[in-house]
Formats: C-alpha cells, structure tokens, sequence
C-alpha cells in the first residue's frame, strides 16, 4: 500500500458564497464532505493508492453548497463524485473501483479468485449491514444489531494471511470502515455499548484499520459527528 509524504491538510469547504471552480480544465478533483461516510470511502482510496498529488480534494458544505455543484458539476447534488477525464462519476462504490483500476498505486483488490469472490459478496451485504444498523436507532439498537456484528466477526475468519476481510486490507475494508468508525463511536458514547465485546477479530480489525495512515487522515471529526446524529436520529 502506497505511504506518502504529503502533509494531511483539510482544506475549508466550500459554500453557497464560493467561487466556481475551472471545471474541465484537465484537474482530476474528488468532491467530498468530511461527515458524509460515502464520500470518505472514495477519499480513502485516494489516499491508500498515493494519490494525494494527483487528485484534488474538493470538501463542500451539504447543508449550504454551492448552487454550482449541481450546476456545472454533477447533477444529482451528492458526494462523493469525481472529475476525470472530462467526465464526472459518482456512487462511493462505483468510485472506489474505479479509482482502484484507473490509476497508478497499488491494487486494492486481490486477484485471487476466492478472495474476489468473497470480496463481492461483502461489498454486496455492505448497504444491507448499514440500513439494519440505522433502522436500529428507533428502537433497541444493542439487541437490534447483535447479528449484523456477528455477521461481520464470522467474515473476518474466511481467511487467515491477515486481519482484514481479504486478509489484506482492500476495497471491502473500505467499503466497510468509514461507517463502522460511525458507528462505534455512536454505540460507545450514545448507547454505551462495546460493539467489539466478545468479537475479537472486529476489535482487531478496527485497530489494524486505524494504523493505516491513508484511512487515519480521513476520520470523521468525533464531535461534529455526534452533534449531527443526535440532530438526525435522536431530535
């Protein structure tokens, strides 16, 4: 996995007062917001491959963006999306696939067949893991989501080369980690809960993840984070 010297600086995000940006000018830029788990997916791809020089980080502000964006931008008004090429693509799942193949670094996911196929499966259960997790906030989210976990710590067994779901952590560590972050944080100090009691490879798998440093330049800001939960699940 590429390590790189560039200094992690989080540029301001851009508002309905921000100036368009030269769109198409030959610039490849990842639109994100620091809150939004879909958008830190992509980023930590680009991280992850050493492409900090290559792709410019675009933060935008949802709750005030730019009437641009959706403008000139990507139509659909969400984050992620990138510019590349002349064209713009979005979807964080599509994205990260995407970044993975189309540019230089190190792949993030494995030819082996079996992890592959592993690795799809993964990616696929991935919005059936969060949308059980979120539906959960109504009602007894410690009972609610005993099994989602499990699921999880019964994955992290498949393969033994590695503490990560492909043992090597790839796009499917990807996929998953900017919501577990999330969701840890919100079990531990809301619900106060320890999703990783009695699951011991999910505790591993979180501390392995957080030695990565493409993936540790991109959490999510804790208290910022928790401000935004308890105004969206809990008002």
């Amino acid at each position: 996995m590429a390590t790189s010297s560039v200094v992690n600086v989080r540029p301001p995000a851009l508002t309905s007062n921000s100036e368009p940006l030269p769109f198409f000018d030959g610039t490849t830029r990842l639109y994100i917001c620091y809150l939004c788990p879909y958008a830190q997916r992509a980023w930590i791809t680009r991280n992850c491959k050493g492409l900090q020089d290559k792709i410019e980080l675009v933060p935008i502000d949802l709750k005030n963006r730019p009437s641009w964006y959706k403008e000139k931008v990507y139509t659909l008004n969400k984050v992620p999306s990138l510019e590349h090429n002349g064209k713009v693509l979005g979807e964080s799942l599509d994205l990260i696939r995407y970044i993975d193949a189309n540019f230089e670094g190190p792949s993030l996911y494995p030819s082996d067949p079996a992890k592959r196929e592993f690795g799809e499966q993964m990616i696929s259960h991935v919005d059936t893991f969060t949308s059980g997790i979120y539906s959960s906030y109504k009602g007894d989210p410690v009972q609610q989501t005993s099994a989602a976990f499990d699921y999880l710590e019964n994955a992290l067994g498949k393969f033994d080369d590695g503490p990560f779901f492909l043992g090597q952590f790839s796009l499917v560590d990807i996929a998953y980690v900017s919501f577990i972050e999330r969701i840890q944080l919100v079990f531990s100090e809301i619900f106060e809960h320890d999703i990783t009691a009695g699951r011991p490879k999910l505790a591993t798998w979180i501390q392995e993840a957080n030695k990565i440093e493409g993936y540790k330049q991109t959490k999510v800001d804790k208290e910022k984070y928790l401000e935004a939960f308890k105004i969206k699940f809990l008002a």
